[in-house]
Parts: structure tokens; C-alpha cells; sequence
């Protein structure tokens, strides 16, 4: 196992950076998948630094955003029923749904508590038998074998008073979807190292050879990330397209065979709707028929979560967190970023989670009045 040092060194930083702008003949568009990478890159300054050379945009890598308002709504409206208690991880209590918010419905009465882990949700069912508890399942491939194992315990410990609100959702149908969008622009991936860790990127092969586009998995410290991008860079000028991995003390290409498994045991693939994207074929997971006891909508079936269909769906108002979504608009380039929607008064998911794209720019590369950015590679702090 190695250490995080060496993958912040400024001078190995420095030196990529060079290789980058010596290669690149033109301006490539690269996207990154995962929110954990679009705050990277900013918070490290190399997406400033590569900007005369390499334009990244950056994809629905926030699973928090991309969870349908109207499941948020069919959470909200569990935690008012008097016998249920809704947990969730803390990022999801302020995102909105059609019109209100996970924080707002428990300072309105309603029953909804930030859990670490589903397990701790398992514990709350058996420590309190005469409540229903709903743990509201959301994220990637890398989530989904928790919520698989919180399943199993529930059923060794023959809790009947635990259940799941499904809506993970899976990474490459949603790059696929993007890749297959009219106006796409994307001409490389820079594919989720944590995602890659559990499901592995075997797959990614056959996105390559249909679209003709390199892909390279990558980390999320500064020298993971550059090596992505000039491997990205060289098969572009090149003109190959194949799945590199720059992630590989991490990401294996079978994936976690073990995690796989639970997952296989608890969840099959089926559609999902998006948030901002819609309804993506096999982009989501739901519980197998044997596990329907356990799925909160089927228990609690007084709403249907709204599938939507492709083309690119707007947010909502004044929010165009679904251009941000897909990559055709970078959040500083929103006329309401960082005036009418900030962090304190957000106008959609974005600039709420903590790993929204919108949020990276405020916090990052926020509007010239509110800071002004030093780049870490300039002065040495990686």
C-alpha cells in the first residue's frame, strides 16, 4: 500500500503538467465522472493550470444530484407517517425534491435522522421494534454493497421493521446515455477510480470500440489525475481509443469479485430515472423479487417514483443543473452562479451536495469578488 504523499508530489505534478501541454495539439474536451474528481481537480488548480490546453467539464459523478426529485418527495412524505423514522446519509437532507427538503420536513415534524452507515440503520430497527425504519439508498457501485449487507443482517436478525428506499444508480449507462446525447462534446473519459474499485472496468472495453473514445481510470489525488488526463491526451493525438487504468493500486479489472457477489445476492440491474438526465436504461439497481418485503416502496406504496424520459431535463425554475449534469455547461457559466444560487441559498442539488459541481466552483474557483484563486501547483503546496 502506498503512501498519499507521493501521489501530491508538486514536482512529479510539474512535470506531467509540461507533458500535457507539450502533447496536446488542440484543445481536447475531457469529462470527469465523479464529483470526488471535479473537486480535486479544482482544489489543486489543474484544471486552471490546463486550461489553454485541455477543457474539462464535468459529468453526473455527484450521486446525491442525480437522485429524482420525486423519490426525495416519497422520503419526505415517509418521514411524516407517525410509526417511521427515514434515515439518510447527512448530504441528502438539504437537496430539494419538487418542493421542499429532507432538513425542512424534520424541522416541520417529520421523522428523518442522519445515519454513517446502513448498518446503523439495521441497529436503530432493532433497537426501537415498534418503529418502521426506512434507510434511503442512494449512491454508485460503491455504496451498493453496504446497503446489500445492511439487507442481510436485517433478515440473520429477522427485523421486519426495516426497509430500503432504492435509488442507486450505475455509472456507465449514464456515460454511455451522455456519449449517445445529439450535442455531445465529450471526447474522453476520465472514469471513476472508487466506482472501478467495486465493479471493476471489463466493460468499459466495448464503450471504447462503440464510440471511439479513450477512457482512463483514475484517482482522485493531483498525480492520479494528470496521469489520466496525459494518457487521455496521447491516445487523442494518437487517435487510439482503449481503457487505461492509472488507478491500479485501487481499481482491478474484474472489480471486487466478493462485493459483487452481495450485490448480485440483494439487487439486480434494471432502468432508472436520472435526475436531469432521466430515464437511463440499466442505469439503476432495484431488489431482487426475493427482497421485496424490504423495498419501502412496495411497503409503503402510497406513491410511485416518476420515471422521465430522455432528452436532457431541466431542474426546475431557474436551476440549469441538468446542463451541469451532462456536461454542456460549466457552473460558472450559469448567469445565477454565485449570485441568486450559492451554497446558503442554492437553486438546485449542485451547489448543495458536497460533492456537487457547483459547490466545487464556489468553494474553488468561486466569482472574481469572492476570492481569487492561487493555483497549488504554482506555488508548490500539492
Amino acid at each position: 500500500m502506498k503512501y498519499v504523499d507521493e501521489f501530491r508530489d508538486p514536482q512529479r505534478a510539474k512535470s506531467l503538467i509540461a507533458e500535457i501541454r507539450a502533447t496536446a495539439t488542440k484543445k481536447w474536451v475531457l469529462m470527469d465522472v465523479c464529483g470526488g474528481q471535479t473537486h480535486s481537480l479544482l482544489r489543486h488548480g489543474i484544471e486552471q493550470e490546463l486550461s489553454e490546453h485541455i477543457e474539462l467539464i464535468h459529468g453526473p459523478g455527484c450521486p446525491v444530484c442525480v437522485t429524482p426529485a420525486e423519490a426525495i418527495d416519497f422520503a419526505i412524505r415517509l418521514s411524516h407517517r407517525p410509526d417511521t423514522i427515514l434515515t439518510s446519509f447527512g448530504d441528502m437532507l438539504r437537496v430539494p425534491g419538487t418542493s421542499d427538503s429532507l432538513l425542512n420536513a424534520r424541522t416541520q415534524g417529520g421523522s428523518v435522522k442522519t445515519v454513517y452507515s446502513p448498518i446503523d440503520a439495521v441497529q436503530l430497527a432493532k433497537q426501537q421494534p415498534n418503529q418502521q425504519i426506512v434507510f434511503f439508498a442512494v449512491g454508485f457501485e460503491t455504496t451498493v454493497p453496504a446497503t446489500a449487507l445492511a439487507v442481510l443482517q436485517a433478515a440473520e436478525l429477522n427485523l421486519a421493521n426495516f426497509s430500503l428506499l432504492v435509488s442507486h444508480v450505475r455509472v456507465q449507462p449514464a456515460m454511455e446515455a451522455i456519449l449517445r446525447s445529439p450535442d455531445n462534446r465529450v471526447e474522453a473519459f476520465l472514469g471513476a477510480g472508487h466506482v472501478c474499485t467495486v465493479a471493476g472496468f471489463d466493460s468499459y472495453s466495448d464503450l471504447t470500440s462503440e464510440f471511439q473514445i479513450p477512457i482512463a481510470i483514475t484517482g482522485f489525488e493531483p498525480t492520479d489525475l494528470l496521469e489520466g488526463i496525459l494518457n487521455c491526451v496521447v491516445q487523442l493525438e494518437a487517435g487510439t481509443f482503449d481503457v487505461h487504468n492509472a488507478y491500479a493500486r485501487t481499481a482491478a479489472q474484474q472489480g471486487n469479485l466478493q462485493a459483487l457477489e452481495i450485490m448480485d445476492r440483494v439487487y439486480e440491474v434494471t432502468d432508472r430515472p436520472w435526475r436531469g438526465l432521466g430515464t437511463i436504461n440499466d442505469g439503476g439497481y432495484v431488489l431482487r423479487n426475493e427482497w421485496c418485503h424490504v423495498d419501502a416502496e412496495e411497503k409503503f406504496a402510497d406513491a410511485a417514483i416518476v420515471s422521465t424520459p430522455l432528452p436532457i431535463l431541466q431542474d426546475g425554475g431557474d436551476c440549469r443543473a441538468a446542463d451541469v449534469l451532462s456536461g454542456r455547461l460549466r457552473p460558472h457559466e450559469c448567469s445565477e452562479f454565485g449570485t441568486r444560487c450559492r451554497p446558503d441559498s442554492p437553486l438546485g442539488a449542485p451547489m448543495v451536495s458536497s460533492e456537487g459541481a457547483c459547490a466545487a466552483y464556489f468553494r474553488f474557483s468561486p466569482p472574481p469578488r469572492v476570492k481569487t484563486v492561487t493555483s497549488s501547483v504554482e506555488t508548490g503546496t500539492l
